[in-house]
């Protein structure tokens, strides 16, 4: 489904779609006809394929409705069929959106869900990579900052001074978050206190990825208006040529449409029957 509401920005990269499964041709018919997906959803009942890629997912018992899935994941195939990138996750619950790996691989932007937050000595524009949250979707999240003229803000390993830091609320299981890096700084040199710092100037941007939870922990968190909200705080010390500010904290909110997993079930002569 969420490759579907991506399929014009995947052929925009000159791609095409096809996604395979375990399950028989009427399953995958029924679905796509009641989905309303337009590109090939492949059967490999047996599992052959799925085997010969080395993606059957062994934590599923033999003999089990389910054994046969493989472990959730997306390759990129160019044109001589070589393999150039693939997104796998361990839990078979999780899924790498289509928007991030877009962003992540071909560089396409990540601003679907945009807002703007001016502070004192610097704007903040959040996006996020997809508007809706769906349980185990992982999406990219980032933020441009740009700094009024003469402002300068500090770098990691700074000494004596506060470093900008990008942090989700800690307190709320709306989504799992990723290791991320901030970008390279530069060094300057402070005359007038004979220091060099690394700090940052300009315009950056700043991108993480966040994986939202599972169905039974995201649903209790929409909101009335149908949304799950991901809340977040970026701190920052400005200085200019002539003296250093107090540090501030930021508040940051990215708002996504709640949309649940499908659970309406194929006909009962599609459904896998354990063995």
């Amino acid at each position: 489904m969420e490759l579907e509401q991506h399929l014009g920005a995947i052929r925009k990269q000159g791609l095409g779609v096809a996604a395979i499964s375990y399950d028989s041709v009427g399953a995958l018919k029924s679905f796509a006809d009641r989905q309303h997906i337009a590109y090939p959803l492949l059967s490999d009942p047996d599992s052959k394929i799925i085997r010969t890629y080395d993606i059957l997912n062994e934590a599923v018992k033999p003999g089990t409705p389910t054994y046969g899935i493989p472990y959730p994941g997306v390759y990129v195939v160019d044109a001589q069929g070589r393999v150039v990138s693939k997104y796998f996750e361990d839990d078979y619950r999780e899924r790498v959106s289509t928007a991030e790996i877009l962003a992540r691989r071909f560089g396409a932007p990540v601003d679907v869900v945009r807002g703007e937050v001016e502070a004192k000595h610097l704007q903040i524009t959040t996006a996020a990579s997809n508007d809706i949250a769906r349980p185990g979707l992982r999406i990219a999240l980032s933020l441009d900052i740009e700094m009024k003229p003469g402002i300068h803000v500090y770098a990691s390993g700074v000494q004596g001074y506060i470093p900008i830091g990008w942090r989700l609320d800690e307190g709320g299981p709306a989504a799992k978050r990723h290791s991320f890096e901030y970008p390279h700084s530069e060094m300057l040199r402070l005359e007038a206190i004979g220091e060099t710092v690394p700090v940052y100037r300009g315009h950056i941007r700043i991108r993480r990825e966040i994986t939202f939870g599972q169905e039974s922990v995201l649903k209790p968190l929409v909101s009335p208006t149908g949304e799950v909200i991901v809340k977040g705080l970026f701190r920052y010390q400005a200085c200019d040529d002539r003296k250093c500010y107090v540090p501030e904290d930021v508040p940051l909110v990215w708002r996504f449409k709640y949309e649940g997993l499908d659970r309406q079930r194929v006909p009962s002569e599609f459904q896998h029957k354990p063995n």
